[in-house]
């Protein structure tokens, strides 16, 4: 027996582009000789679908794309991912199903009986879990099918749940198993399911295949990454990441070939093609083609600038320096440095005129106050004017360059700065901006090397530093990854041995302004703890104030 599978960039609700995919990827495997073809979980209509799945126009749309997949199953049959109907008055009125197609009809459908309900997943809103679990036969062979979350409760050890889908099937004595995933990228996702997958094969000493999404659905991010266990637990083969593949596995060979095969998973090289990934699907998704930003001299938004280019091209991308009176020469030389190296257009529109003229009108009600943050915010809402203007006028989506660090602690001006259709490192700490350039500059300076080393800073007051209203990066990213991350309370992170009074300061910066989160653009998803739709934190509320 010969399994193929398909990996693949879905778009959620495109179900003719998402069946004419698949039917692509069909005829491949034929052409490469397999008897089975496999595609990801929900692959008709994308995931996650979210409310979607509240139109019953999109369930029959679902359907009619598994008709379709049923007349193609002739000759080689064929695993997919979509939503079913539930037959019954109780419960839910879905399952998310996977679907074993074989000669024109639905040979087996197995519902998923594990759904998240954490972080970026919400499937309980929407799907009833599965209460049976039975093998299907294929070619001699007994097939254990389940989907993604399905293999995250080995041995009953995950609290959130009390069944192991996996355990109820094993009294049928299956040959082998097949999971279907829309399994969500994080830096630390790719070694974490290798280790899930490994145990599993441990457990039940049977070959696992796993087939998994890729692309990017606004947030959420697929880096793919499918995987081939053998029973004696080697990986007999890893599919790339971010990239569509179709691959055929003989069987035979993932029992008896020992080979082992596993991608490198370095942290920042993945964060940066998932970034990529994450703009790129973002535009063409949307029937965007060209993007602006504000390129200010500093490091965040020339790590924009840079992955904008990388994933829709120099040509599509435009830069603005909006220099005002603060500005330094050496931030708009080496912003317009970066945009040479890169090939970009650039515009420079200074602001201090605006800025005096606001300041003149705004004379009378500021009653001789002294300058303060009114004023810094103004030229951040002035420079976001400028390029919301140029987006509008002409069709450039603007991408949104704050770090996770100056999100989280409120250090940007709403209506200003944080201004955009996407925030491309909003899930990314300063100190992590810091290793995406030097990961970019690692063949050659495409970053001018000063704004790397400079200290950072907004420049909206005269020799201002980001060190005169926050702590330095170093110290702060870590209190944010234990309390963000690890969910660590104050007294923990203070137990670690971090100053109290920076910590109390910093938590309490991050709850003062949740209000601001809230209003961000949406966030690429690529830390384990989701700052964007995974993050679900009440703006008024009194814990740590």
């Amino acid at each position: 027996m010969k399994i193929a599978l398909a990996q693949l960039n879905f778009f959620v609700g495109d179900f003719e582009g998402n069946l004419r995919k698949m039917l692509i990827a069909v005829a491949t495997a034929k052409e490469q000789g397999a008897d089975l073809v496999c595609f990801p979980e929900l692959a008709t209509c994308g995931y996650p679908p979210r409310d979607f799945l509240e139109f019953d126009d999109f369930i029959c749309r679902a359907g009619h794309s598994i008709e379709k997949l049923a007349e193609a199953a002739r000759g080689i049959a064929i695993a997919v991912g979509s939503p079913s109907r539930n037959p019954v008055i109780e419960g839910k009125d879905l399952y998310n199903s996977a679907y074993f197609l074989e000669e024109g009809k639905v040979k087996h459908v197995q519902h998923k009986a594990l759904l998240p309900t954490y972080d970026v997943f919400d499937e309980y809103r929407y799907f009833e879990p599965a209460r049976q679990f039975n093998v299907v036969e294929f070619k001699g062979k007994k097939i254990a099918l389940s989907i993604c979350e399905d293999l995250w409760n080995l041995g009953n050890e995950n609290p959130l749940y009390t069944v192991v889908p996996l355990d109820e099937m094993m009294p049928q004595k299956p040959d082998l198993i097949l999971n279907l995933s829309a399994s969500p990228f994080s830096y630390e996702h790719a070694k974490n399911r290798i280790h899930v997958l490994r145990a599993n094969v441990e457990r039940y000493g049977i070959p696992l295949i796993y087939v998994n999404q890729m692309g990017s659905q606004t947030e959420i991010i697929f880096d793919g990454g499918s995987l081939v266990v053998s029973p004696n637990g080697h990986i007999f083969d890893e599919m790339p990441f971010f990239e569509e593949a179709v691959r055929t596995y003989d069987f035979d060979e993932i029992l008896h070939n020992g080979r082992s095969v596993e991608q490198p998973k370095d942290k920042i090289s993945l964060i940066h093609d998932a970034l990529i990934l994450g703009i790129r699907d973002y535009f063409s998704k949307l029937g965007f083609e060209q993007a602006i930003l504000g390129l200010s001299g500093g490091l965040d938004s020339a790590v924009v600038a840079v992955l904008a280019a990388k994933a829709i091209g120099k040509d599509n991308v435009r830069c603005l320096l909006m220099p005002s009176q603060f500005s330094s020469d050496h931030s708009v030389n080496d912003a317009r440095e970066l945009a040479v190296n890169l090939g970009m257009q650039y515009d420079i529109v200074p602001i201090k005129p605006l800025y005096e003229a606001f300041m003149q009108a705004l004379k009378p009600h500021f009653r001789g106050s002294p300058f303060g943050v009114a004023e810094e915010n103004l030229q951040a809402r002035i420079r976001g004017i400028l390029v919301m203007a140029l987006s509008n006028k002409f069709g450039n989506i603007l991408l949104n360059t704050t770090n996770k660090s100056e999100l989280a602690v409120g250090y940007g001006t709403l209506y200003g700065d944080m201004c955009g259709g996407l925030s491309v490192l909003a899930d990314v700490y300063k100190t992590e901006v810091f290793e995406l350039a030097r990961f970019i500059n690692k063949d050659g300076i495409i970053i001018p090397e000063n704004i790397i080393t400079k200290p950072p800073s907004a420049e909206l007051r005269p020799n201002q530093k980001d060190s005169d209203s926050l702590p330095e990066y170093d110290i702060l990213d870590q209190i944010l990854y234990q309390y963000i991350e690890k969910r660590q309370g104050p007294n923990e992170i203070i137990a670690m041995g971090f100053d109290e009074k920076v910590v109390r300061r910093a938590l309490r910066l991050v709850n003062i302004n949740e209000f601001k989160r809230h209003q961000a653009a949406p966030v690429l998803r690529v830390s384990p703890k989701a700052f964007g739709v995974g993050r679900r934190m009440p703006i008024v509320g009194k814990y740590l104030s």
